[in-house]
């Protein structure tokens, strides 16, 4: 069973800079993408970032240029930098994974507060 662990999230002025991580456990092979995911306040789950093996990555719309995605795949372990933080960045963040064969896992989420 695959579990994703987060850590990071917190309090920030906006402008200000989070880093968030996430380590998968309990598979060595076989995560085809690892990202991360927000809900905001109010609203429905959406994509920030993920990565594909292979090297391809999908940033929304709204966080280029100030969020990147990097990946350890040696480490199963996936960070997203998040610099000049918006108050609209507030949201639970989750970790997201995805198997090879298609079955998906989520982390618990991981709270980002920005205040202005």
């Amino acid at each position: 069973q695959v579990q994703l662990v987060e850590s990071g999230g917190g309090l920030v002025q906006a402008g200000g800079s989070l880093r968030l991580s996430c380590v998968a456990s309990g598979t060595r092979f076989g995560l085809v993408v690892m990202g991360w995911y927000r809900q905001p306040p109010g609203k429905s789950r959406e994509l920030v970032a993920v990565n594909t093996v292979g090297g391809n990555t999908d940033l929304a719309d709204s966080v280029k240029g100030r969020f990147t995605l990097s990946r350890e795949y040696a480490k199963n372990t996936v960070y997203l930098q998040m610099n000049s933080l918006r108050d609209e960045d507030t949201a639970v963040y989750y970790c997201h994974a995805r198997m090879m064969g298609g079955n998906t896992y989520w982390g618990q989420g991981t709270q980002v507060t920005v205040s202005s």
